[in-house]
């Protein structure tokens, strides 16, 4: 049978065998009007006054966003808060792109973004992580390092957090507090976020809000210096707004991640051979670095020793920042990557994503159908692969012909999981 993988932005169809288990999220239609849902919520918000309620005319107001890596509908969120607050001149609002560790985003991914209104009228700025001056120091984690959030934020007399909820590889889900943390954070504190022992803590997984370290320090951090208002939403595999989620940080998102959890896993009776998957298409399917979210959820159902198959069109290589790539050519295995990264005296800018996929390697084989060449993918311990129907027909001699194959179509949309496990 026929399926298709969300790539780039469009899709790609491959042929799998007719007994292959498709699994994907549960379909839920856009809102028919996704800006007025968007303005419905900011006007009846959960555990909060109305929006225009709390904001007063002489108030500095800073609105932090999702970069160009995630498709949190920008385009529709900002300029409906700033229309929500005709009160406030237009020069007292910042929109501050939460980078993380990212590249900076230019004036034309912003358009893209964000929309040439907003470009043209709103002020915007990248987060800098490693740089000092453009960061406030707000106390000290019980993780252990000094917090430092972008300035502009913590001086903002009114603080608004948006994002979009879906399940996320160590973190539970996205959204809510990890909007600022790590995106708006300064790279001390986002290495201890990051660090070996908070990514390797077994708790620190797809779906988890349980004595998840990752999540409890992102709670933290916020509670150190909070947003005022929160405005998250659910899309669909469309990129459609399916729900939002505006008002107090913590109960907005806590009922956007059960609504997620709903609606996004999957649970399944046993693992596969051979997991397909996309990595949800563009722009999560940019580079290597973001594809790891695809191979770490085909992980979750693929059998020890089995083979998982991501296409990601990695239409910004690797990428080219960061020491993501140069990382690999430190060992040479994905076992000697993670004793690497697991010796304390170990810390490299991007390790934490290396960790992820060498974990992954280590359970099972990775094949990549990219735009990447055969030496790039090489270099990150991957195997290339040029047709995805031909790699499953060779896979056939490994696993026999009656070998178990499941798709995710939409990669990490959806999360499967093992009932019993």
């Amino acid at each position: 049978m026929d399926v298709s993988l969300l790539y780039g932005k469009g899709e790609i169809q491959v042929e799998v065998p007719d007994h292959a288990k498709i699994i994907e999220p549960k379909h839920v239609e856009g809102k028919k009007d996704q800006r007025q849902a968007v303005v419905d919520a900011l006007q009846s918000p959960i555990g909060t006054p109305p929006l225009k309620e709390m904001v007063k005319s002489t108030d500095s107001v800073a609105i932090v966003i999702s970069d160009i890596t995630r498709p949190t509908p920008n385009h529709i969120l900002v300029p409906a808060l700033i229309e929500e607050l005709p009160h406030v001149p237009l020069e007292q609002f910042v929109v501050i792109n939460g980078t993380g560790t990212h590249r900076d985003q230019t004036r034309e991914e912003f358009i893209e973004m964000l929309g040439e209104w907003t470009v043209n009228n709103i002020r915007i700025v990248n987060n800098h992580c490693h740089a000092k001056e453009e960061l406030s120091y707000v106390g000290e984690s019980e993780f252990g390092c000094g917090v430092y959030l972008n300035k502009e934020y913590v001086e903002a007399d009114f603080r608004i957090t948006t994002g979009f909820i879906e399940p996320h590889f160590f973190a539970g889900f996205s959204g809510g507090p990890k909007g600022n943390m790590p995106g708006i954070a300064g790279i001390e504190t986002i290495m201890t976020f990051h660090n070996a022992r908070m990514i390797g803590d077994p708790k620190a997984t797809w779906g988890n809000m349980d004595n998840n370290p990752v999540q409890e320090m992102t709670r933290e951090i916020n509670r150190m210096c909070p947003p005022h208002f929160l405005l998250n939403v659910t899309l669909n595999g469309n990129k459609e707004i399916t729900e939002v989620f505006a008002g107090d940080l913590f109960p907005a998102h806590e009922k956007g991640c059960e609504y997620t959890k709903e609606h996004a896993m999957v649970p399944c009776e046993e693992r596969f051979d051979v997991v397909i998957t996309s990595n949800s298409g563009y722009p999560l399917d940019q580079n290597l670095y973001q594809a790891v979210k695809g191979m770490s959820a085909a992980q979750k159902i693929v059998k020890k020793g089995g083979t998982i198959i991501v296409a990601a069109e990695c239409s910004d290589g690797i990428p080219n920042h960061g020491n993501f790539a140069e990382i690999f050519t430190l060992a040479e295995t994905p076992q000697q990557l993670l004793d690497m990264i697991n010796d304390p005296a170990f810390k490299m800018f991007d390790q934490w994503q290396v960790q992820k996929q060498a974990v992954i390697q280590v359970w099972s084989d990775v094949h990549v159908y990219s735009k990447l060449t055969k030496e790039q993918i090489n270099q990150a311990m991957l195997t290339p692969c040029n047709d995805i129907e031909a790699t499953l027909e060779n896979l056939t001699a490994t696993y026999g012909e009656d070998m178990s194959v499941a798709v995710l179509p939409q990669g990490p949309l959806t999360i499967p999981y093992i009932r019993e496990e």
